[in-house]
This record gives structure tokens, C-alpha cells and sequence, in this order.
């Protein structure tokens, strides 16, 4: 999943981008409001992390502004600003969650997931695809009901193949997962990681659609 995280605060933001690079997110941080509502504009993402204090212009501006240009991103709002009131204000305005500094970071996480799942109809955090098994909360994946160990870039993709089964996604979309902007891509850099899944998850389950891209069969054995 790709994430967008807005903290003007950079202690913070690079401890949050730390933690959820090492959760398999991809991350792209910015500082200021008017970069993170052109991101929206131009780039695709699973949730933003919205921090209200910014720069340039409030948080409540950036989320108002959105949902007025009926953006259903999941928005889980970060902030210092402890009164009800606010809070309220901000769940009103169309935040899906709302967390208050200081905060634990596992419970960030916990969040974050809700507020995704949430926006793809499911309740629970295992997400199951046929014989396909994948603990969200946890990392834990199976296969036919074997445990698999994968690494960061392979589960994050496999996830994102998995949220959508029977669904061809291009290999420029799953790039644009896995990678955050300015990190260097190679040219083959989809098919490697489909690649070693293949290896560890036998060929059946992920397809290739050529000249588009790949998707995961519900019904592999």
C-alpha cells in the first residue's frame, strides 16, 4: 500500500515513515498542504496521514478541500489540538479517524489498517483469497496452509494483488506501490518480485497478462 504522509514536524515524520516502511508501506512525505493536495491530485494512494499544524495552510483546509473534490481517500487526521470540539469538527469535515499526539506507534498502525480495510468493505485483518492467506496485522502469510516468508517488497505486492483479485493491475500501477517518488526503479524491477513469489507460491497463482500486466487467480491450487 502506498501511504502519504503530511507532518511538518521532521523528527516525527521520519520516525512515522520509518515505521511504516518497516510495515511494507511505500511513503511519500511532505511537509506543506499544497504539495499533498497535488499528490492526491496526480498520484494514487491507499490512505493519507494528516497532520493539522502545517506550514502554509491548515490540515481542516487540505481535508475540507478534498472531500469537496469527492476524494474518498481514507484521512486519518494527526494533531495535537486535544478539545472535543475539534475532533468532532474534523470527523464531520470527512476524516475517517482521528489520533492525537503524542501516540503509540503500533496504535497508528492498528489505525491505519482499519481505516483501509474499512475502505474496501472488510472487517477483519485476515484477508483470504482462495487458498491464499494474509494476516495484515501480523505479516503472516500462507499458501495451501503453509506458512511462506517473503520479504518487504514481495508482500506488499502480493497484498496489493490480493485486494483486488481476478483484477489485471499494470505493472506501472504496482511500480507506483512499491515505490515511493525519488526512489530508483529498475526496469524489471515487477517481474523480479512476481518472479521470486512464483518461486515460493508455485506459478498458478499470480498470471501474466501480457502487454498489461498481472493478477492473482482466486481459484489457484
Amino acid at each position: 500500500m502506498r501511504i502519504l504522509l503530511v507532518e511538518d514536524d521532521p523528527l516525527l515524520g521520519d520516525g512515522i515513515k520509518t515505521a511504516l516502511t518497516r510495515d511494507a508501506y511505500t511513503v511519500d512525505w511532505f511537509t506543506k498542504g499544497h504539495h499533498a493536495i497535488e499528490a492526491v491530485h496526480n498520484e494514487s494512494f491507499s490512505a493519507m496521514i494528516l497532520d493539522l499544524g502545517l506550514p502554509d495552510m491548515d490540515g481542516m483546509v487540505v481535508l475540507e478541500g478534498l472531500r469537496k473534490a469527492s476524494s474518498s481517500l481514507p484521512i486519518l487526521i494527526l494533531t495535537a489540538r486535544d478539545a472535543v470540539e475539534e475532533r468532532i469538527r474534523g470527523l464531520d469535515a470527512g476524516a475517517d479517524d482521528y489520533v492525537l499526539k503524542p501516540f503509540n506507534l503500533q496504535e497508528l498502525l492498528a489505525r491505519l489498517r482499519v481505516i483501509t480495510r474499512r475502505a474496501e468493505g472488510r472487517a477483519s485483518q485476515i484477508l483470504t483469497v482462495g487458498a491464499l492467506s494474509i494476516d495484515e496485522a501480523s505479516h503472516n502469510v500462507s499458501w495451501q496452509g503453509h506458512d511462506v516468508a517473503l520479504g518487504r517488497r514481495e508482500y506488499a505486492l502480493l497484498l496489493e494483488l490480493a485486494r483486488h483479485p481476478d483484477k489485471v493491475l499494470s505493472r506501472p500501477r504496482l511500480e507506483s506501490l512499491l515505490y515511493g517518488w525519488g526512489e530508483e526503479v529498475a526496469s524489471n524491477a515487477v517481474e523480479v518480485h512476481v518472479h521470486h513469489l512464483r518461486k515460493k507460491l508455485g506459478k498458478s497463482l499470480i498470471m501474466t497478462v501480457r502487454g498489461i500486466g498481472y493478477r492473482l487467480d482466486r481459484h489457484a491450487t
